[in-house]
């Protein structure tokens, strides 16, 4: 099964946490371009003014970045820093744990492409309808923002470097983590329910939680549940990629908001009050429900309990563990 495959790797829990620093410093040494740059550019547009600089400078935050630099270069330099936690996270599973990367990923002895492209194309029809139906609903709600040369620009950012950043998080989340707490808990449980709250956590500093309240906490944590059911039901990554991948890219391509985390120059800007309640967090009680039948059904999906629930076994064979030695 899908976590027992980490104990054909070394597995010890101390190496997860170090492997999980050594990907967070990779991330915080791919954020200092941005950092960089938008520092620069302040002093260069306030050279002349040091109180204004300084003002701009202690209130530099998120949003505040945002807007510092072009649309497509802050979005640009932002999904770099993924470029280098990928590097890392391959590093730490290469030389920490000597695993191989479809071990990561999948039980299958090749990687699935058909599933991938299969949840890409679940995700990418329901998100264009649910916005054409708002834009065609609510009009006054979704401002066409479309101009041609920097949405190009946008749409070749998005298509190289969205994927990237989506793999990296479920590579981390329902890979390396998954893998890493299942060993520890010795069960599937666990690990479902901490790798999507600790996936759900990164999101609270995001400026939707602070435009639109707690509440939409809800979704990052049940969009982290779905994605994590997918992994140990499916006994594979494939789904989840996927999933994830056209939720980030056909969204950065589609909407904007000058509330959101991604701010780019997609076709539509959302110029709504940025607010939320019970109702807007119903998709995750009732449509992330029929996605998991849609794949239920077309997987043949067996044994919920066993995988969602059932103990992790060490496999009956020596530890492969022992058979490793030092240089």
């Amino acid at each position: 099964m899908f976590i027992e495959l980490a104990y054909k790797s070394l597995h010890n829990f101390w190496r997860y946490l170090l492997g999980s620093l050594l990907v967070i410093f990779a991330s915080v040494i791919g954020q200092l371009p941005l950092t960089v740059a938008v520092l620069f550019k302040l002093g260069v547009s306030n050279m002349d003014n040091p109180e204004k600089l300084q003002s701009s400078m202690e209130n530099l935050d998120q949003n505040a970045i945002m807007g510092v630099l072009d649309k497509n270069l802050t979005f640009f330099l932002i999904l770099i820093s993924f470029v280098f936690a990928f590097g890392g996270l391959l590093f730490v599973i290469k030389f920490l744990h000597q695993q191989k990367l479809k071990d990561l990923v999948t039980t299958r002895a090749k990687f699935d492409w058909g599933r991938v492209w299969f949840a890409f194309g679940m995700i990418a029809i329901y998100t264009i309808s649910a916005t054409l139906i708002s834009y065609f609903y609510a009009p006054e709600e979704l401002l066409v923002s479309f101009s041609l040369v920097p949405f190009l620009i946008l749409a070749v950012i998005a298509i190289l470097l969205v994927p990237i950043q989506t793999s990296v998080e479920e590579l981390v989340f329902r890979g390396y983590l998954m893998q890493g707490f299942g060993i520890l808990a010795k069960n599937r449980w666990f690990p479902l329910l901490m790798t999507s709250f600790i996936f759900g956590g990164l999101h609270y500093f995001n400026p939707e939680i602070s435009a639109m309240g707690d509440i939409v906490m809800v979704f990052y944590f049940g969009t982290g549940l779905i994605l994590g059911i997918m992994t140990l039901m499916d006994e594979g990554m494939e789904l989840a990629l996927g999933y994830h991948a056209a939720n980030n890219l056909i969204t950065a391509l589609l909407v904007t908001a000058d509330w959101t985390a991604f701010q780019t120059d997609s076709i539509f800007k959302d110029i709504s009050d940025p607010t939320a309640g019970i109702v807007d967090v119903l998709p995750v009680f009732i449509i992330y429900p029929i996605f998991l039948g849609i794949l239920a059904y077309k997987y043949k999906w067996t044994g919920w309990k066993e995988k969602l629930f059932g103990a992790v076994n060490e496999p009956e064979s020596p530890k492969l563990e022992d058979h490793f030695v030092a240089d």
